[in-house]
C-alpha cells in the first residue's frame, strides 16, 4: 500500500486552504473520514434509516442487523470476552461519564477515593470531580515526572484502603506518551482496585486487547479512528456492568415499566437508553478496517516511523522550541507533538500556520491542569495520521520556522 493509495481514500485531503494544499495535522482531535466510512453512513441514511430493536418492518430489521453486527465486530477488535461487554455511546466523554456516574452510585461512598493522573484530559477529570462532589468522596492525583511520564513508582503508595477506582489515559492527548497501562492495572489489581482506561488515543495507535490488559473499563471514540462523529464505545467487565445501575432512563433500557416500579433490560441494552446513532455506529466497521489495513503493512508503519523521527528531531534540535512529552524510547511516543515557543503565543503561531494551509491545534488541549504543571497558558500541537506524507512533515517544519521568525 503506497501513501497515495491511502490518501486517495480521503477526498478532503485534496482541498485547499487560502490557496494552499491542505496539510491536516489535527488528527488527535478528529481524524478525517475515508470514502468507505462516508459511503456507509450515506447508505444507511438513504436506504436503512429506521429505529433499531423495536419494529418488525424490513428497514428496522436491517438497521438492527447493521448495529448489532458492529457490536460483534468491536468485541472481536478489542478481544472482549462477550458482546454484552460492549456498550455504544456518543464517544469517550460519554463513556467515562457513564462509568463515573453508575460505578459511583454503586460503589463510591463518603470518604472514598478516586485516582486520576495529572496528565488527564478534562473528560477523565471533571466526571470524577462531579461524582466525588455528589458522594462526598476525594479525588487524588498521580503526578508526572519532568519528561511527562507517570510516576508509577508512587502509585502503590497513593492507593489506600479507601481507593475505589483508578482512571488513567492509555496515551496522553498532549504529551503523546504511551503509558504502561498493563503495569498500572497489575499494581491496582494487587490492591483490589479496578481500572478505567481512557483509550481515546490508545485505540488509534496500540493493538488493544482488553483481556490481555485485564482492565475493567476501556473507553474510546469513533471520530478518532476515522468513523462518524457522535460514536463511541465503552468496554466493561461484565461483573461491573451487571452491578452498576443505568446511567440514563428511557426507551429500550427497560424490561418492564410500571408506576409501581421499573425493571431494567439485560446488558448491553441496560446502558443504551433512547434512540441510538443508528446511521453512525456501523461506520466503526469500515473505519477499523482502514485502521487495521494500515497497521498490517510494514511499509506503512516504517513510513510513519520515519515521519515521527524526523519531526521529533526537528523540534528537539530547534533551540526556540520547547517540546513536551519526551520519551525514554522513541517507540513510547506516538506521532503527536505539543510544544511552545518562548515569547510567542501559541494561537498567533496557529493562525499564521493556517494561512500556510496547515491545520494545527492550539490552546489547552482540554488539559488545563497539565498546562498548570508546565506553567504555560497553552501549547501548539501537531498530530500525524497514516495519510500524512514526509513532504507535509517537511513543509510543517519549514513553515513553523518562518512563522516563528515573523513573530520574534
Amino acid at each position: 500500500m503506497k501513501i497515495q493509495d491511502i490518501r486517495s481514500q480521503f477526498p478532503i485531503l485534496a482541498d485547499t486552504v487560502y490557496g494552499k494544499p491542505l496539510v491536516y495535522l489535527d488528527n488527535a482531535a478528529t481524524a478525517q473520514r475515508p470514502q468507505s466510512v462516508v459511503d456507509k453512513e450515506a447508505e444507511l441514511s438513504l436506504h436503512t434509516n429506521a429505529n433499531i430493536h423495536r419494529a418488525v418492518h424490513s428497514l428496522a430489521v436491517r438497521a438492527t442487523e447493521e448495529y448489532e453486527a458492529t457490536r460483534d465486530f468491536i468485541r472481536d477488535f478489542i478481544h472482549a470476552g462477550s458482546r454484552e461487554e460492549i456498550i455504544f455511546t456518543s464517544g469517550t466523554t460519554a463513556s467515562i461519564n457513564l462509568v463515573a456516574f453508575s460505578f459511583g452510585e454503586a460503589f463510591i461512598h463518603e470518604g472514598d477515593e478516586v485516582i486520576v493522573s495529572a496528565a488527564e484530559h478534562h473528560s477523565n477529570i471533571v466526571p470524577w470531580q462531579m461524582m466525588c462532589g455528589r458522594k462526598k468522596a476525594f479525588l487524588k492525583v498521580l503526578d508526572i515526572d519532568g519528561n511527562g511520564g507517570l510516576d508509577i513508582d508512587s502509585l502503590g503508595k497513593l492507593i489506600s484502603q479507601r481507593t475505589r477506582i483508578v482512571a488513567i489515559s492509555h496515551i496522553s492527548n498532549v504529551l503523546g506518551l504511551v503509558n504502561p497501562v498493563k503495569e498500572i492495572v497489575r499494581i491496582c489489581h494487587e490492591k483490589g482496585v479496578p481500572v478505567l482506561i481512557d483509550g481515546a488515543q490508545g485505540i488509534v495507535h496500540e493493538n488493544v486487547d482488553v483481556q490481555d490488559l485485564d482492565c475493567d473499563f476501556y473507553a474510546f471514540s469513533g471520530h478518532k479512528i476515522y468513523a462518524a462523529t457522535g460514536t463511541g464505545v465503552l468496554y466493561g467487565k461484565r461483573k461491573w456492568l451487571d452491578a452498576m445501575p443505568p446511567f440514563l432512563g428511557g426507551g429500550e433500557m427497560i424490561e418492564t415499566v410500571r408506576f409501581s416500579g421499573t425493571t431494567y433490560a439485560p446488558l448491553p441494552e441496560k446502558f443504551e437508553a433512547g434512540t441510538q446513532h443508528v446511521n453512525g455506529i456501523p461506520t466503526l466497521r469500515p473505519a477499523i478496517v482502514f485502521l487495521q489495513s494500515c497497521a498490517q503493512v510494514p511499509e506503512v508503519l516504517d513510513y510513519q516511523r520515519k515521519i515521527k523521527e524526523y519531526v521529533y528531531e526537528s523540534l528537539t534540535s530547534d533551540p526556540r522550541v520547547t517540546l513536551y512529552g519526551v520519551p525514554r524510547r522513541t517507540e513510547d511516543k506516538i506521532p503527536l507533538f505539543s510544544f511552545t515557543v518562548k515569547g510567542v503565543h501559541h494561537e498567533d503561531l496557529a493562525l499564521i500556520m493556517d494561512k500556510m494551509g496547515i491545520a494545527l491545534r492550539s490552546g489547552q488541549m482540554c488539559a488545563e491542569p497539565l498546562m498548570d504543571c508546565y506553567g504555560v497558558t497553552g501549547m501548539l500541537r501537531a498530530s500525524f495520521a497514516p495519510y500524512n506524507t514526509m513532504e507535509e512533515a517537511e513543509y510543517f517544519v519549514e513553515c513553523l520556522g518562518k512563522a516563528i521568525a515573523m513573530l520574534t
